[in-house]
Order: C-alpha cells, then structure tokens, then sequence
C-alpha cells in the first residue's frame, strides 16, 4: 500500500522524525498534536482554545490526506488537569457532535511545554 506522510511544518517534526500525519491505505493515524502555531502555544491558561486549535490542525491535516472529520473513528485526549475536562470536552462536542468518535480523555503529568495543557491523536479510516 502506498504511504503518505503529511507534515505541518513543526521544527520537532524532522529534529524527532514523525510527521504530523500518516496515511496507508484507507487508515489515517494523526500524531499527538498541541496547540503551537507560528512556534508558540495558542491559548495559554485556556483549555477550551487550545483544543480547539488543535482539532483545527488535525482537521487541516486530515483535509491533506483527503478526509474529514466525519471519517473520524478515534480521538485520544491527553490533559494536564483533568478537573477542567469539560472545557476539552465542549470544545470536542462542537467539532465531533454528530460524528461521535470513540474517544479518550486522561490526565498526564505534564507535556512538553508547560503551557500546553492538551494533546490529541486522530484515527480516521476512509469508507
């Protein structure tokens, strides 16, 4: 099967050797993905931002792939304070309302800049 690679540009990208998503076949797997544009973090102290910012890169990513988020099957949600799931989750629901992936929300101890607050992966699968 053929693969794609799809890059967002990202330093780390090259410097850790990932791309921010890969497509083989009908199954597209989207890194980990936090809220940096331009090389700084959208939405400091704001849960709600950054995961919106965020779903916004995986949307652009799965776009490159030739998805959508309607071909979403799998979300995974890593936060640094999971008291404040429902920001996270609200801004979820408005991407995934109808769509409903399976998904996961836990607590980690920290990622790698103090000021992201969530990661997301993607799993979408092309019908």
């Amino acid at each position: 099967m053929k693969r794609q690679n799809i890059s967002s540009g990202a330093v780390w990208e090259d410097m850790v050797g990932y791309s921010r998503a890969v497509k083989i076949g009908n199954i597209i797997e989207v890194a980990g993905t936090t809220a940096v544009r331009d090389g700084e973090v959208v939405g400091k102290d704001d849960l709600y931002t950054q995961t919106k910012c965020i779903l916004e890169i995986i949307e652009d990513a799965l776009k490159e792939a030739g998805a959508t988020l309607s071909d979403v099957c799998r979300t995974r949600m890593y936060v640094t304070d999971i008291s404040q799931w429902e920001a996270a989750g609200k801004a979820h629901g408005e991407f995934f309302g109808a769509i409903k992936p399976a998904s996961t929300m836990v607590e980690v101890s920290g990622l790698v800049n103090p000021d992201m607050l969530i990661e997301i992966e993607a799993t979408a699968i092309l019908s």
